[in-house]
C-alpha cells in the first residue's frame, strides 16, 4: 500500500511540474516530458506489469487534462511502460546508459505516435518540421532532466524495496 501511495505522489508531482513549472521554463514552447521518464523508469525498475499500469495512469492524466481524445495517451504510455518493462533483466541500478537510451527511445516513440495519430491522420505531412522543431528539442530537454529525475526515482524505489523486504521478513 505504501508503494502505491508513493508512486501516486511521484506521478502527481511530475504531472504538476510538467504542466506548470516546466511550461513556464519552456524553451521555444518545448518542455520536458516527465511522465515518460516516470513511466520508463518504473517500467525497467519494476517490470512489465507495473510499467504498464503506471504508464496507463500517467497517460490517463494527460488525456483528462490535455488530450483531444480520452484513452490515446493512456494507450501510448501503457505500451511505453510495458515495452520498457521487458528490459528489466538488463537493468542495473548503477548503470545510467540503459535508462537514458530507453527514455530517449520512449520519448521519440511517444512523439512519433502522437504525430502519426493526431497530425498525420488530419493531412499534416510536415514531419521534418515537427521532428526538428518539436521532437528533437523535447528529447534533449527530457534527457537533461532525466539525469536528475532518474536518480531521485531510483533512490525512492530502492528505499521502497528495502522497506518491503524488511516487512516481508517479519512474516517469514
Amino acid at each position: 500500500m505504501k508503494r502505491k501511495i508513493v508512486v501516486f505522489l511521484i506521478i502527481a508531482i511530475c504531472f504538476l511540474l510538467q504542466s506548470t513549472l516546466f511550461q513556464a521554463l519552456s524553451f521555444a514552447s518545448i518542455s520536458p516530458n516527465l511522465l515518460v521518464v516516470v513511466t520508463s523508469s518504473f517500467g525497467f525498475m519494476r517490470g512489465r506489469k507495473e510499467g504498464m499500469w503506471i504508464g496507463f495512469f500517467c497517460g490517463l492524466l494527460l488525456d483528462i487534462f490535455f488530450g483531444p481524445v480520452i484513452g490515446l495517451y493512456a494507450l501510448i504510455y501503457m505500451y511505453i511502460g510495458y515495452l520498457n518493462g521487458m528490459s528489466r533483466k538488463r537493468f542495473f541500478p548503477e548503470e545510467i546508459r540503459l535508462p537514458l537510451i530507453m527514455i530517449s527511445v520512449s520519448d521519440l516513440a511517444c512523439n512519433l505516435l502522437t504525430y502519426l495519430l493526431l497530425f498525420f491522420m488530419r493531412g499534416r505531412f510536415r514531419i521534418g518540421y515537427y521532428f526538428l522543431h518539436i521532437m528533437l528539442p523535447e528529447l534533449v530537454y527530457t534527457i537533461l532532466i532525466t539525469v536528475f529525475l532518474y536518480y531521485m526515482i531510483l533512490r525512492i524505489n530502492q528505499k521502497l524495496e528495502a522497506t518491503e523486504k524488511r516487512s516481508a521478513s517479519k512474516f517469514v
